[in-house]
């Protein structure tokens, strides 16, 4: 009886084992997913903003990088641009904040 006992319990320890084990691959099979899906967001969201500055910028193919960052350095020490930017940003917090509220 006892032996029986014993060999029903090592089963059931062999089962649940099992189970974490295939619960581990699958967390990290979705850990990996999520950082490929953000990953890819951020890739999405540079080129959208880059093709976006593109636009604004005379013959983009002879600046170099650091004419680029030299422009947008020039552009973004402005303090109503500052201000525009913190404006950007309170209305997007708020309306995020919003948005959560909404959804709880």
């Amino acid at each position: 009886m006892d032996n029986e006992k014993l060999k029903k319990l090592e089963h059931d320890r062999y089962v649940a084992e099992k189970k974490l084990t295939a619960a581990q691959h699958r967390e990290k099979r979705l850990r990996n997913e999520l950082k490929l899906l953000t990953r890819n967001e951020r890739t999405h969201r540079l080129c959208t903003r880059a093709g976006m500055l593109e636009t604004f910028l005379r013959e983009p193919t002879l600046l170099t990088d650091d004419d680029v960052m030299e422009l947008l350095r020039f552009i973004f020490h402005g303090e109503a641009v500052q201000k525009k930017l913190d404006m950007l940003i309170e209305s997007r917090k708020k309306t995020l904040e919003t948005e959560v509220a909404e959804n709880t």
